[in-house]
């Protein structure tokens, strides 16, 4: 079973740990360098959330959601909005479904809206992450035509 759970003194080693394949790399961001952007977009007014992803007791992933702001240029509709600005399965675990379950998870608990209410989510990805492009479009999202950061921005209505 999949479930989010928080950063903590216990597995953030673990969480630190996790890695994508080297294709992979190019298109995320370390686990480290998402907690400690956390930490400063919290610190500026920001609204984080860093998720540890589990399969029953394993970390196997890492997800790391903002409201407002995220540090980056932003889309038009990203006031008030959500974003799902990193996202990782590691690589012993991926092809396994743990990124489908997650993400069902992960978009649960943006529709609880807990940092205030949103009519979108969206997600930057990169021009040749065609993988993403495709599970992201599984969910409903649907890129705007908008670019930011070099990177095509795919939205979905809550």
């Amino acid at each position: 079973m999949i479930t989010l759970r928080k950063i903590t003194l216990e597995n953030r080693r673990a969480v630190f740990n996790l890695e994508v394949s080297e294709e992979q790399r190019r298109f995320v961001a370390s686990n480290l360098s998402s907690v400690a952007s956390c930490y400063v977009l919290a610190l500026n007014g920001g609204h984080p959330f860093p998720f540890a992803i589990y399969a029953d007791e394993q970390p196997v992933g890492f997800v790391m959601i903002t409201y407002g702001i995220t540090g980056y240029e932003l889309p038009s509709i990203a006031d008030d909005s959500y974003c799902i600005l990193r996202l990782m399965i590691d690589k012993q675990y991926q092809k396994q479904g743990y990124g489908r379950e997650a993400m069902k998870k992960i978009l649960e608990f943006i529709r609880t809206f807990p940092a205030g209410p949103a009519s979108y989510c969206w997600i930057p990805y990169g021009f040749d992450n065609f993988a993403a492009k495709q599970f992201y479009e599984s969910f409903g999202f649907r890129d705007n035509g908008e670019i930011c950061d070099n990177e095509p921005i795919t939205v979905l209505r809550l």
